[in-house]
Formats: structure tokens, C-alpha cells, sequence
């Protein structure tokens, strides 16, 4: 893999992670536009890892309030931070049925759903979806808000999220706006949510490459990758939260939608 390379599929990670607009259709896309080869495990593992930082940058304050929260007597739990007193409670069984959809289905998925033809599918589907859920949306909730049956709905949507083409923030964003809550609170509980998931993700890819090792001359590739992932991914947080106080998400059905099309019409052609 080349240093241009890296840059830019680790740019596409950064920005396409965090919006609901699937990182995996546009890492399939990318390198057939290009002609590039696959990028590979290794440099999965540091485009995960880079990811999962930019959240950590971004929420690292919010994420320690929770645990300070968490861990304080009942009676001596902050009233500033409503959402501490049970969001880890929240996040945890929020994680659960992805954990769970992953042991049980990530291969049947790997075999029979990552395949080009699904991603128009589920890019075009899910723009519908987010699309419903933005006209029906009453934005009443903010993150101090939301109850359990809140977070499990957002958990078991995050777990549709391993078909390809679907994007995980789409998703929990989505299901986050049937359930009432504002788009900015909807947004950072589906990045709060993220960690743990890219966290055991990331420890699962690592353990199954830890015998090979560093390809050789592909260490500056990799950090190259990860810091333009990390950067482009925690810049891509803040603007986008930004962006949800006051605009709403129809551009990204759009442009989900646009996509879908695009790939359609490749496909027909014989590409992909």
C-alpha cells in the first residue's frame, strides 16, 4: 500500500464512520474507483483503532463523568449530569445485542452479505428508514432523557448494523429518532455506544493478526492511515454535531439514495 493510499481510505474512514452514510460501501467503492488492491487486515485493525480514538477525543470528558458518576453513592450523584446515573448501565446493555448478533451471525454475513449487490440494497433502504424517522421525529429527548427500552431499541438497531452498506451511526441515528430523542442526543449516544463495539472489534482483529506482524514496509502506510483517520474522524464529530442543532438529515438521505443509484448503475454495467 502506498503512503496516497493510506491518506486517503484512512480520510474516508474518518469522515464516513460518523456519518450515516456506511464506511463500508465507501472503503468497497473507493478502491475499485481507483483500481487499488485490498487494504487488508492490518490496516482494518489501525483504521478501527483510529476511529475508536477520534470518539475518545471527542467524548473523553463526558465518557469520565459517566464512570465518576457510576461509581458515587446514590445520594452523591451529580444533578448537572442527569445522564451519568445510568447511562453506563445504558451503554452496557446497549452493546449487548450487537455482541451477540456478532458471535452468532458475523460469518453467516461474511459468506453470504458482503457482496456489491447488497450495498445498493441497504444504502437505499436505511435512507428510507432515516427518512421516515426525520418526518415522524419530535426531537422532545436529550441525552438526560432517555429511559432502558430507549437504549435497547438504539442497541438491537446498532446489531442490523454488521450488514454491509447500512453504516452504524445511520442506524442508531435513526432508531434514536423514532424514539423521540433530538438529533444532536441521538448522534452522541450513537457514538458513545461505539465504543465499546470498535473496542472489541478492534481486540478481536488484533488477536487474529498478532502472528503476522507489520507487513514489511508498510509502517509508515499504517501511521499514516491511522493519524489521517483520527484526525478526519474527530474533526468529522465536531462539525456534525454542530450541523444537528440545527439542521436536519435529509441531505444524507439523499445522498444515501444518489449513492445506492450510482452503484446500481455500476453493477449493471459489470463493475464492482
Amino acid at each position: 500500500m502506498t503512503l496516497k493510499q493510506a491518506i486517503v481510505l484512512g480520510a474516508v474512514q474518518g469522515l464516513t464512520e460518523f456519518l450515516p452514510i456506511s464506511s463500508s460501501a465507501h472503503l468497497i467503492l473507493v478502491p475499485w474507483i481507483t483500481d487499488w488492491p485490498d487494504q487488508g487486515l492490518t490496516f482494518d485493525v489501525v483504521l478501527h483503532a483510529a476511529t475508536l480514538l477520534a470518539i475518545l477525543t471527542c467524548f473523553w470528558r463526558d465518557l469520565a463523568g459517566i464512570l465518576r458518576d457510576s461509581l458515587r453513592p446514590s445520594g452523591a450523584r451529580s444533578l448537572e449530569r442527569p445522564e451519568g446515573r445510568h447511562m453506563l448501565l445504558f451503554l452496557f446493555l446497549g452493546t449487548v445485542p450487537a455482541a451477540i448478533a456478532g458471535m452468532l451471525a458475523e460469518q453467516w454475513v461474511a459468506t453470504r452479505l458482503r457482496t456489491a449487490e447488497i450495498i445498493p440494497v441497504t444504502l437505499i433502504f436505511f435512507a428510507l428508514m432515516l427518512w421516515l424517522a426525520e418526518r415522524r421525529a419530535t426531537l422532545k429527548k436529550g441525552l438526560g432523557k432517555i429511559s432502558l427500552t430507549d437504549a435497547l431499541w438504539v442497541g438491537m438497531a446498532q446489531a442490523v448494523a454488521l450488514i454491509p452498506g447500512t453504516s452504524r451511526s445511520g442506524i442508531t441515528i435513526t432508531a434514536g429518532l423514532f424514539r423521540g430523542m433530538t438529533r444532536e442526543a441521538a448522534a452522541r449516544f450513537s457514538f458513545l455506544l461505539a465504543v465499546p463495539i470498535l473496542a472489541a472489534a478492534g481486540l478481536k482483529k488484533l488477536f487474529e493478526i498478532n502472528q503476522l506482524g507489520i507487513p514489511e514496509g508498510e509502517a509508515m502506510s499504517l501511521a499514516a492511515g491511522f493519524l489521517t483517520a483520527l484526525i478526519v474522524g474527530h474533526v468529522t464529530i465536531k462539525v456534525f454535531l454542530r450541523f444537528l442543532q440545527k439542521k436536519t438529515l435529509y441531505v444524507f438521505v439523499q445522498y444515501r439514495i444518489l449513492l445506492g443509484i450510482v452503484i446500481l448503475i455500476i453493477l449493471q454495467r459489470g463493475g464492482l
